[in-house]
């Protein structure tokens, strides 16, 4: 019998990420007197590069409100490796947006196509000193990716940074070098950026900061203008990440972009978010029509305000996680790492859920069911780990695994209101597990 472990996390108990030893793999297991599922360890399928959150300057904002201790139970909660969730990945924007305290751009002077006001100053105060912070704690450089909500106003259709409108374009060769510029400037303060995307969500017209793109203007000025101007400044190796949209079209926009052979050769993959329908089928057929590029889960939240103690918004952000890997994603990151008991911060009022949520007047930190969901992938599934199939009999329990190295990590979800046994079946060795109502576990041993 090998050494097992099994980690827990259960609506109606106290468990929070409660691990226990847990019976090991036995070469004769029990009858099939429950569903099975049947683990395919040697089918190795996307390497992971990990999880993470957004740096928002809401999040940071609220972060700077906090008192030293909950400041560091706040970065340890996230980015510790083995106290917390061991967070890999970052995102953060490019000028403003929803989550900020008010539109801003890097440089707002009508016509400065030399970006020769550009200047990060406004992110000194609170974003800078969060990502710093982070960063002393994670046990490795966090893997940073920048989205723009909207260029600066005056390059705009609509004379606006919110409420949709399009780049104009004479503007477009100016805003591919706002993104070189701003890769730099980062480097600059020690925030390496690891990739970009083109444009936050798009298809979509809000009335906070937004920029529209039609899927041809997408690929066109990645090809023409973007791509290009990143690799002439040296920093061809950033992943360009199209789309960064719902799943509900990507196929069709990812196609537009990845057919065009002079434009993909600059992508690395295309983003997504979960707003909208699930679809989670859309993300195996981008996975299935272009293998050679990557998927990410960019962005997802609960709107409409904090759902305080809600253990339905733990179980969405488990059913998506082990949706999305299934279907090859290769990293899923969160949306604020933080925000105040209101759901806010937000300059127009779209206010929403976070993993913890600061009660700020009494200086207390309220971890959210979502906090411990993320937390049974994020500490279980490290970048390199790799996704391995499963033939689930379950049609009650939903299953994702990995393996890394030799270890094999099995997260299971129960949303019923009703135990559930099942067995785990793996190299002709069986271990059966009994799922409380409404939890989730992650399964972790060797090999057998």
């Amino acid at each position: 019998m090998s050494e097992s472990f099994l980690t827990l996390t259960s609506k109606h108990t106290p468990d929070r990420l409660s691990t226990r030893a847990h019976p090991g793999w036995e070469m004769t297991g029990d009858p099939a007197n429950a569903p099975t599922l049947h683990l395919e360890p040697d089918a190795l399928q996307q390497e992971l590069l990990g999880f993470g959150g957004a740096f928002t300057e809401a999040s940071a904002c609220v972060y700077s409100k906090l008192g030293p201790d909950n400041r560091r139970r706040f970065l340890d909660a996230y980015f510790h490796p083995t106290n917390g969730h061991g967070y890999r990945m970052g995102r953060t924007h490019i000028n403003s947006c929803d989550f900020s305290l008010g539109n801003y751009a890097y440089t707002e002077v009508d016509g400065d196509v030399a970006l020769d006001h550009f200047s990060l100053d406004h992110e000194r105060t609170l974003l800078f000193p969060l990502l710093r912070d982070a960063q002393a704690v994670a046990p490795e450089p966090i893997k940073l990716f920048a989205s723009p909500w909207s260029p600066p106003a005056w390059m705009k259709t609509n004379g606006e940074m919110n409420n949709g409108g399009k780049l104009k374009p004479e503007y477009r060769k100016a805003w591919a070098a706002y993104y070189v510029r701003y890769i730099q400037e980062m480097e600059k303060e020690g925030f390496p950026i690891w990739g970009l995307t083109v444009q936050n969500e798009p298809a979509a017209r809000q009335i906070w900061d937004s920029c529209e793109y039609t899927a041809e203007e997408e690929r066109d000025f990645v090809r023409d203008d973007l791509g290009p101007a990143l690799r002439a400044a040296g920093l061809g190796d950033r992943k360009l990440i199209i789309w960064d949209h719902n799943r509900d079209i990507m196929p069709e926009r990812a196609r537009a972009v990845l057919s065009d052979p002079e434009a993909a050769a600059f992508v690395w993959g295309t983003g997504f978010h979960w707003y909208g329908e699930d679809a989670f089928e859309n993300v195996a057929a981008v996975r299935d029509e272009f293998p050679n590029h990557h998927l990410i889960f960019t962005e997802g939240c609960q709107e409409g305000g904090p759902h305080l103690g809600s253990w339905e918004l733990g179980e969405r952000y488990a059913r998506s996680i082990i949706h999305d890997l299934n279907n090859g994603t290769e990293a899923w990151v969160d949306w604020n790492l933080l925000l105040d008991i209101t759901g806010g911060p937000n300059h127009v009022g779209n206010l929403c859920s976070a993993p913890v949520i600061a009660d700020i007047d009494n200086d207390k930190l309220l971890f959210q069911s979502s906090y411990w969901a993320i937390g049974h992938f994020s500490r279980f599934f490290p970048g390199g780990a790799r996704i391995i199939p499963i033939q689930n009999e379950s049609t009650e329990v939903l299953a994702t695994a990995a393996r890394f190295g030799e270890n094999i990590r099995v997260v299971l979800l129960n949303i019923h209101e009703r135990e559930h046994r099942l067995h785990l079946q793996i190299k002709g060795a069986r271990t059966s597990i009994t799922l409380p109502p409404r939890s989730i576990a992650t399964f972790q041993s060797v090999l057998p």
